[in-house]
């Protein structure tokens, strides 16, 4: 079964097309077949005028008809399409997405935060890790951050903040709502110590690549701040240079990692696993979910 996933986030709009196999056993693998992402910056554009201007409104649907010709190619047998925080925020967001269906022929749905928090559980990552643990699933976007706690095989909550990296690089996130962010996981997870972290997102996966961890292996609180402090004080130009970082990643970097550094200090959290999945990946299981019995 050919599946296909398409995020339009704050940052980029990502397009997933995987083959979900299924063995005697009943267990399932992914293969990924197709993997784009396209840096439209949505966030931008909302977070500073409150809409999408004509300019980002042309390259967005340009990139829904260049995903929907890869997805005939393939070929896709059913797809879910998501778009969130940028989107939610957009006063002309829904005029948008009616003008992507009629141009295209694909419905693409806004989700809410906590919504985008129930997908990305889809991933099932703690279901491969210790039971008797607890561990904080963390994901920060350009426009949002949400977070679940999964303690002793059960989830304790999950939830959404408008604490994104274009937010905080457009100063538009107050100290309310830092405050409000840390009383919560700090009350909330107070109960369900020791924690680990688990982090999805792109910059997160991109301090773990340039770290040269082995795979499975965590990331620690402390190296995240030392990332944090070294990469804060480079310029953009310095962090493409040097780290060979996209100049749509270079920007976005530092405030992802305050995002992932405080919420570990306030959950007490000392490691971090980075297991390079993400919405889309939510969403093929999502969408496998709902079509395997059919």
């Amino acid at each position: 079964m050919v599946l296909a996933a398409i995020d339009i986030g704050s940052n980029a709009a990502r397009l997933l097309i995987s083959e979900a196999t299924v063995y005697k056993d009943g267990t399932v693998d992914f293969t990924k077949l197709c993997l784009l992402r396209i840096p439209l910056r949505l966030g931008f554009d909302v977070f500073d005028k409150g809409y999408i201007a004509d300019k980002k409104k042309e390259k967005l649907i340009n990139t829904i008809k260049a995903y929907k010709i890869l997805m005939d190619i393939y070929p896709v047998e059913a797809f879910k399409a998501f778009a969130t925080s940028a989107m939610r925020d957009a006063s002309n967001g829904t005029e948008i997405l009616s003008e992507i269906y009629k141009e295209t022929g694909l419905q693409v749905d806004i989700i809410t935060g906590l919504e985008e928090a129930n997908i990305l559980f889809e991933t099932h990552i703690a279901e491969k890790l210790n039971e008797n643990k607890s561990y904080l699933y963390i994901d920060v976007g350009g426009g949002s951050t949400e977070v679940s706690l999964f303690s002793r095989n059960q989830i304790i909550f999950k939830e959404s903040f408008n604490i994104g990296t274009i937010r905080l690089l457009h100063d538009k996130v107050s100290d309310e709502q830092w405050n409000q962010m840390k009383w919560y996981i700090k009350t909330h997870s107070k109960s369900c110590q020791p924690i680990e972290a688990i982090g999805t997102g792109g910059n997160i996966n991109k301090i773990f690549s340039i770290s040269k961890r082995k795979e499975g292996k965590p990331l620690t609180l402390e190296l995240l701040k030392d990332y944090y402090k070294e990469l804060s004080s480079a310029t953009v130009e310095e962090r493409i240079h040097n780290y060979s970082f996209r100049a749509d990643r270079a920007d976005v970097i530092v405030p992802a990692l305050q995002i992932y550094t405080s919420i570990m200090r306030w959950s007490q959290a000392h490691e971090i696993y980075v297991p390079k999945v993400g919405l889309a990946d939510g969403l093929i299981k999502k969408l496998y979910n709902e079509r395997k019995d059919l």
